[in-house]
């Protein structure tokens, strides 16, 4: 019985093509899109500023300095009109080491893309700086100007940048890769919603209730197919990460952790949603209602969990709330994996917590389908 229940609610799940095609291919589209958009801001290397620069002092140090502005591949020249920032030279730059470089910007630019711009000047003009002061020395102290010639302003030389247990440096993708897996995962409300509640209007649950069988197994037969479709979006995406993202000039996903983690991870995150699904499924009066709430609630767990905004972003009260999002728990597992090389252990509380989300929402849907189907609802 409980094999031709199963393979009955598959029957139906595939004939909603255009639910299947939402859940798979939104995801995919966002992961493409938000790791382009983004990748910019996971790299900083990569970042290209429009300056235009006014030399009035017009000395050889001067020019010695506008030469290796325009070497770095984070400034591009271009004309003042155009330029996000525009750079002045003053007189008597080369002459007074207490003259300032000033800089003109645009209002519309960010404090903190203001930042990284004055960080990556300020690397060039130091760099200049050291190479002027080792010209004017290397004559008479060249002990002194041999020590100079080591001193380097690179942040890649000064610094190494880890992540717990991974040196690998986090990008774009793999930030957007879980992020859609875990709000993809969840939009499974659609094409649940429409099973249940058109069987319920057809009678059918009751019909099966009349015939002995139990609620808990109608539930149970309906939340496999969607275990398995959840399976299939994850490893699909984590596909998409890994193989297409990288045609469009974006770094591919690293998965840093182990994939006996991710299977866990996201088989907890499949029973969140499946009960968070099943739960709204069988309160909702239509599939309409269902679908609206159902988005709706999509859309408030993943602005509160982290997926519309990144919880670094976020401020700490911000940081705190998110924590009441399973949305939010499966995200952090998804990150533990794929940027500081987690393992079961590593993510064996969040998915924890998915799982025991997700079974208190079913047996609650489950509670609740009995209750209509007796009252006839």
């Amino acid at each position: 019985m409980f094999s031709a229940m199963v393979k009955k609610e598959l029957i139906l799940v595939m004939r909603d093509k255009h639910a299947l095609l939402a859940l798979f291919i939104m995801p995919a589209i966002f992961i493409l899109i938000m790791s382009v958009a983004l990748r910019d801001q996971f790299a900083q290397d990569k970042i290209v500023f429009d300056i235009n620069i006014i030399d009035n002092d017009k000395s050889s140090v001067s020019k010695k300095l506008i030469e290796s502005i325009k070497e770095k591949s984070n400034f591009k020249i271009v004309e003042s009109k155009n330029a996000q920032f525009l750079i002045t030279i003053p007189k008597n730059y080369e002459k007074d080491s207490k003259t300032k470089i000033v800089i003109s910007v645009k209002s519309s630019i960010k404090s903190d893309l203001l930042e990284i711009f004055k960080a990556k000047l300020l690397q060039t003009v130091l760099d200049q700086k050291i190479k002027n002061f080792k010209s004017a020395i290397e004559d008479f102290m060249p002990e002194a100007s041999d020590f100079i010639t080591n001193l380097k302003t690179d942040p890649n030389l000064l610094f190494t940048v880890k992540y717990q247990k991974s040196d690998k440096v986090p990008n774009a993708t793999q930030q957007s890769v879980p992020t859609w897996i875990v709000f993809g995962m969840f939009f499974v409300i659609i094409p649940m919603s429409t099973i249940y509640i058109n069987e319920r209007k057809q009678n059918t649950l009751a019909r099966l209730n009349s015939m002995n069988v139990p609620v808990v197994l109608m539930a149970i037969s309906k939340s496999i197919p969607y275990l398995i479709i959840n399976q299939l979006q994850a490893w699909i995406m984590i596909a998409v990460g890994i193989f297409l993202v990288p045609y469009f000039n974006t770094p591919a996903l690293e998965i840093n952790g182990t994939i006996s983690a991710v299977v866990l991870l996201s088989f907890s995150l499949s029973l969140s949603a499946i009960g968070v699904s099943s739960l709204i499924a069988v309160s909702a009066s239509s599939s309409e209602q269902a679908t609206t709430i159902g988005g709706i609630l999509n859309i408030l767990l993943g602005a509160i969990g982290g997926v519309m905004i990144p919880k670094f972003i976020m401020p700490e009260s911000m940081q705190k709330l998110a924590d009441i999002s399973p949305m939010s728990w499966g995200l952090d597992g998804f990150l533990d994996i794929f940027l500081q090389a987690g393992d079961v252990t590593a993510v064996a509380d969040e998915s924890l917590r998915l799982a025991l989300f997700g079974i208190t929402t079913l047996i609650l849907s489950i509670v609740i389908l009995k209750l209509r189907i007796n009252k006839g609802l």
